[in-house]
């Protein structure tokens, strides 16, 4: 359906090992996909809203959200990205070791598009992210790609 699109997604996650096992399962991808990183909560809302460093930054038309972040956690994040107009159309999927469900249902109060855990096993976590890619990229019509 997208095939010919280029993709943006931004990965906020701390993790050095999180963020290079994405890079690596984003790489088998039969599709154009730009990955930029947040290491923080605040720098991921500095680069949502393209302040601070970030001026120049892609909005995404994908967001993988870890909950556990240095200075602003994810839930804090999520919060802001889903009360923000210019920002509520970017689905973001919760990508996290909880299964808390506490966890799970404050972040689809909070407006998650998807919450799924992390897994641990190398070939899982490839496969959760090329499903992902799968259904958001060729499946689901995302707000970024309609002509506003």
């Amino acid at each position: 359906m997208n095939k010919s699109k280029s993709f943006n997604i931004l990965l906020i996650e701390d993790n050095p090992g999180d963020i290079r096992l994405t890079k690596e399962a984003l790489k088998d991808i039969d599709k154009s996909v730009n990955l930029s990183v947040a290491l923080d909560g605040a720098e991921a809302i500095n680069y949502l809203l393209k302040a601070k460093g970030h001026e120049g930054s892609t909005t995404p038309d994908l967001i993988l959200l870890d909950l556990n972040l240095p200075k602003k956690d994810g839930k804090e994040v999520l919060k802001e990205i889903k009360k923000n107009p210019d920002l509520l159309t970017i689905p973001v999927i919760i990508l996290s070791t909880s299964n808390a469900e506490k966890d799970i249902l404050e972040c689809y109060q909070l407006h998650a598009n998807s919450f799924i855990n992390k897994p641990v096993d190398f070939d899982e976590f490839f496969e959760v992210i090329n499903k992902l890619i799968e259904f958001w990229f060729d499946l689901s019509i995302l707000a970024s790609t309609i002509n506003k």
